[in-house]
């Protein structure tokens, strides 16, 4: 073989080595960019799903990533479980705890973030709920390090103060009700109803206390004692918040937690807030105090479609049945509640 031909194999050999090294190359790299291109493909029809079912991500998307912000904490309405806060259904107001929970977490982990006020406008709800969030501010505020203040609207009552009393400062309007330190559970004994419509309730159960509560019966001694055991112990852990929340000894505490409702100047004359403001007096002090103008508050988490179709489901008539499990709710479930009835429920 000649030199020219030794050189022409030589260079054919490095022509294919470099072919093969480009081929994988490009093979690895549309392989990637396909993936990229599949991946942006999923996440653009999550975030139309979104904007149209609607998601906690669409509510917290908008938060300041690169600007200072006191955050707004909304507890609106009943404290209570998230009920199906999705779909074609879901509610574009209202308490969100499943939202609230996340919202704080995210709070937590944003280093733009700088305080956060809780606006009150709750008569109280579920005891699990209530304690729920109160521990999540207070791990906000072991971990940042950052400020929280509590300002009451119209209603802050119950579980509201429970919540309330996670905040450093707390303060209301002078025409707030709040208040209403304690525990209930609600239930109706409609047995006397029941015998005159020939109605009998029958429970098969494994011990005599498991179906107790029942509307059907007349609750017993012993269950009406086993029942207010529950109360009693979720009124001392209520009372051992606000006492720490309010820098107050327990006992002073139980002086003004019998369940009454406060005006504003009388939780003030009593020490249960630290001074009555406008709205806008509240929150140009927060700024004072901050040094920090813009505040930010989630968005809607209701997407188009459960925006139009919450709407018809609000103002569709109402079945008997739904109707009787409205009732059923309001009447009790057993369930204790840091909740104050409002005034002719």
């Amino acid at each position: 073989m000649t030199k020219k031909q030794t050189n022409g194999l030589i260079v054919a050999a490095i022509i294919f080595v470099v072919a093969g090294v480009i081929s994988v190359l490009t093979n690895a790299l549309a392989s990637k960019l396909n993936k990229k291109s599949e991946e942006n493909a999923a996440n653009s029809l999550n975030s139309f799903m979104d904007q149209l079912y609607g998601s906690d991500s669409l509510a917290l998307s908008d938060m300041p990533q690169a600007e200072d912000f006191i955050a707004v904490v909304p507890v609106e309405g009943t404290i209570q479980a998230s009920s199906g806060t999705n779909g074609l259904y879901a509610q574009a107001t209202g308490y969100d705890h499943d939202l609230l929970m996340k919202y704080v977490d995210k709070l937590i982990d944003s280093k733009n973030n700088k305080g956060i006020i809780l606006r009150m406008d709750t008569p109280g709800g579920t005891v699990y709920e209530a304690d729920e969030l109160y521990l999540k501010l207070m791990e906000y505020k072991e971990k940042t390090g950052r400020p929280v203040w509590a300002y009451m609207e119209s209603t802050c009552c119950s579980g509201g103060v429970y919540i309330a009393s996670s905040a450093d400062e707390q303060y209301a309007n002078r025409n707030t009700t709040t208040g209403s330190i304690g525990v209930i559970i609600s239930s109706y004994d409609l047995s006397g109803l029941y015998e005159k419509l020939g109605i009998k309730e029958a429970n098969i159960v494994s011990a005599k206390n498991k179906d107790m509560g029942s509307m059907g019966k007349p609750m017993t001694a012993e269950q009406k004692a086993i029942y207010q055991a529950i109360v009693d112990e979720a009124y001392e852990q209520f009372v051992g918040i606000v006492a720490a929340g309010r820098n107050m000894s327990v006992d002073d505490v139980k002086t003004l937690a019998d369940g009454r409702i406060y005006t504003a100047s009388q939780a003030l004359d009593n020490g249960l807030i630290d001074g009555i403001k406008t709205e806008e007096e509240f929150d140009d002090y927060v700024k004072e105090q901050s040094g920090v103008s813009k505040f930010y508050e989630p968005k809607s988490g209701a997407g188009y479609l459960s925006q139009i179709f919450g709407s018809v489901n609000n103002v569709k008539q109402k079945s008997e049945s739904e109707i009787l499990v409205e009732l059923i709710d309001r009447i009790g479930s057993g369930v204790p509640m840091y909740y104050a009835r409002p005034y002719g429920e």
